[in-house]
């Protein structure tokens, strides 16, 4: 499981006062509002940064850091993640997963036959669509609905299902 979960991706500055434009990546962008701190990853390292103010533009949030107080303090961030610890991210509704707690589990079907491996998930409007890849180099699409996913176990890295009939022959 994933230590850090990525709520966005720092765009670009916005103003002179050290202000940042971010493109959230989490479900609810107005849980920004709740966020204390963000974990900000430089490539080199990793920085944790106390949110001093946050405003909404669009379909950005603009976030104002403690202490980065103008434009030649933050600018060096764009096209950055930001993440929040475990202990800050949202709580999860029974049923309800992290995306990257998702991403690399062993997909099996209802007889134990191991189908692959979760490559992506795909968010749709109706439903998320989880992408399997094939020992065969196939990508099977699996749509996370109660049919057709019987069983998540994220601590021990599998995921049990059932494929609809005619799924594999796509």
């Amino acid at each position: 499981m994933e230590d850090l979960l990525q709520v966005g991706i720092i765009t670009s500055t916005h103003g002179v006062r050290g202000e940042v434009k971010v493109y959230p990546t989490t479900d609810d962008p107005r849980r920004f509002r709740r966020l204390k701190e963000v974990v900000l990853d430089t490539g080199r390292e990793k920085l944790n940064l106390e949110i001093e103010g946050v405003k909404f533009f669009k379909q950005f949030v603009i976030l104002k850091f403690k202490g980065l107080d103008n434009i030649n303090d933050i600018e060096k961030y764009r096209q950055k993640s930001l993440y929040v610890t475990r202990k800050n991210a949202v709580r999860l509704q029974r049923d309800e997963y992290f995306i990257a707690d998702l991403i690399g589990l062993k997909v099996q079907d209802e007889d134990g036959t191991e189908l692959g491996t979760v490559k992506d998930v795909i968010e749709t409007g109706a439903n998320d669509v989880y992408e399997v890849e094939m020992a065969d180099g196939r990508s099977l699409l699996l749509p996370a609905i109660k049919q057709c996913i019987l069983n998540v176990d994220v601590e021990n890295g599998m995921m049990q299902v059932h494929v609809l009939e005619g799924l594999l022959d796509l």
